[in-house]
């Protein structure tokens, strides 16, 4: 049996703000980094890139490079991606749903 402190490393996938955006943004189709960049509202060029590349390297997405000029490059769901999307899709949808809630809770806290 495992230890169950070793899921830090897939909490730390699963609590990365931009890591979520991210795989819930490659949920239908491939992107190419500037579709992934305009439909993010917020994160840098740098974050993109660090966020892409840990996730490539956990296993969660594909990078495919087709050579073309200027060089087509896309990112993908790997299997084990797309059962991530499918487990953390109620939290993403509970986040947006419950934001104007969170957002009147911040206001009365900051006010009083």
């Amino acid at each position: 049996m495992q230890d169950p402190c070793q899921a830090r490393e897939v909490l730390g996938i699963v609590g990365d703000k931009w890591a979520l955006l991210v795989v819930r943004m490659l949920k239908d189709e491939p992107l190419r980094f500037t579709e992934l960049k305009r439909s993010i509202d917020g994160i840098s060029q740098r974050m993109l890139t660090v966020t892409l590349r840990d996730l490539e390297r956990d296993g969660i997405l594909t990078r495919t490079v087709r050579s073309v000029m200027p060089p087509h490059v896309s990112y993908e769901l790997t299997a084990m991606g797309r059962s991530l999307r499918e487990a953390t899709a109620p939290l993403l949808e509970w986040s947006i749903t419950h934001l104007p809630h969170i957002d009147a809770a911040r206001t009365a806290y900051d006010n009083r």
